[in-house]
Parts: structure tokens; sequence; C-alpha cells
């Protein structure tokens, strides 16, 4: 079972260098791509938020209360986010932006919880870990390619979003780990962790993607990239719908 639960999330996190085949593209065309990208990952933070995490943290809650840790989490990422903005950026200029730090965060936790689920199904059986992780791909891979697009966006190079996107990712190793060896002394506490994290995702969705796609003045690619939130949002909501 160690075995298939190390191999599983080592292969979900590799899913995180989806975004490997931008390198042969040139920088203009890059750039189209990258905010509709940033678009559609907008819109899958708030359906993972709203969707998955919410829905799951209040299903597994034993009288935790799971909506004053999602607005504890939209704190604290708004602590984070003027603190790195304090210490990254000067007379309004950013080499990165702090989103892209906070992008990096909320990935990793998620990741992290990934993990911990892919654990705990194949400790209920082989064919319940296989379908779980199958069904995390299937998720990820869209979502990975909306990271990557987020952090090329805030000022990363195309090479260093695929490692920080990648390092992000390895959290989910380190949340089988925990899974495996740990779980049956933190299940009380994932609830509280889930909806931390949908905190995180509304934060980043809401407080900076968003805004971002209003800055488009072009009326096309800002419909188009209207379009990509709508699609990062649908497809929440049809893993939602049709997840095993």
């Amino acid at each position: 079972m160690i075995g298939w639960t190390i191999g599983s999330t080592v292969l979900v996190s590799l899913i995180s260098l989806v975004g490997v085949f931008t390198l042969f593209l040139s920088d203009k065309i890059l750039n189209q791509i990258v905010f509709l990208l940033m678009g559609f990952s907008a819109g899958a933070l708030l359906g993972g938020a709203f969707l998955h995490l919410l829905p799951e943290a209040a299903e597994q809650a034993e009288g935790t209360n799971i909506y004053l840790w999602a607005i504890f989490g939209i704190l604290i990422f708004f602590a984070l986010e003027r603190f790195f903005y304090w210490r990254h950026c000067h007379k309004e200029i950013c080499d990165l932006h702090p989103f892209t730090y906070l992008n990096l965060i909320g990935d990793g936790l998620h990741n992290m919880i990934d993990g911990m689920v892919i654990a705990a199904s194949y400790s209920v059986s082989i064919q319940a870990g296989i379908i779980t992780t199958i069904a995390v791909i299937v998720h990820e891979i869209p979502q990975e390619l909306g990271d990557f697009g987020v952090l090329v966006y805030g000022g990363f190079s195309k090479a260093g979003a695929l490692g920080f996107n990648l390092l992000s990712a390895l959290t989910a190793i380190a949340g089988a780990i925990i899974g495996l060896y740990l779980y049956g002394h933190i299940r009380n506490f994932t609830p509280a962790l889930l909806a931390f994290t949908a905190g995180g995702f509304i934060y980043i969705s809401a407080s900076d993607l968003i805004p971002e796609l209003h800055k488009e003045k072009v009326p096309g690619k800002a419909n188009l990239a209207l379009v990509f939130f709508a699609m990062g949002l649908l497809f929440m909501w049809a893993v939602k719908t049709f997840e095993p």
C-alpha cells in the first residue's frame, strides 16, 4: 500500500510539469495564452473552493465551524499578501506580483490535502486508491496549466514557473506520508484545513486574478478571458458532477 500511495502522489506531482510545452512557444503567443489561462485559473479556484473544498469540509466536519476557518484563510492570505507586497514591491514596482507567492502557498496546501486523500483511499483498497488518483489527475491537469499561467503572468520565467510549480506539487508526497502514518490523529483537523485552503483560493481569485483580468482594455481579449473564467467554473462543476 505504501508503494502504491507514494507512486501515485509522485505521478500527480509530475502533472505540474504540464506547462513544459510552452517552452517552445514565442513570447507573444505565450503572453496571449497565459492571460487566458489566468482567466481559467480564476474560475477554477472559485469553483474548487465552493464546489469541492467547502462542501467536503462541511461533510467531514464534526462540530467545527468551517466557515470561520474559510474567513480565517481569507484573512491570513490578505496578511501574507501585504507582507509580500511590502517586502518585494517598492514605489508600486514589483519584480514578482505578490499573488504568485499566494498561489504557490494555496496550491501547496491543496496538493498536500490531495496526497492525504490518496493515502486514505489506498488504506481502503488499491482499487479505491487508483480511482481517486485518476480523479485527482483529471482535476489537476487544467488547474496546473492555470497555475503556470498565473506564475508567468506574475513575473516568473517559464523555467522558473515550471520549477516552483513542481515544488508546490511535491507537497502531495508530504501529504501522503502524513496520511499514511498520522491520519488517525489529524483527520479531525482535515475539515478546518480544507476550509482554510478554500478561503485562500477565494481570496486569490477575487482579490488578485479577477482584478488583473479587468485591466485588459481590448474588448475581444477581455471577453475571451471571461469565457475562460466560465470554463474554469464549469470544469470544476463537471468534475464534481461526474467524479467517482
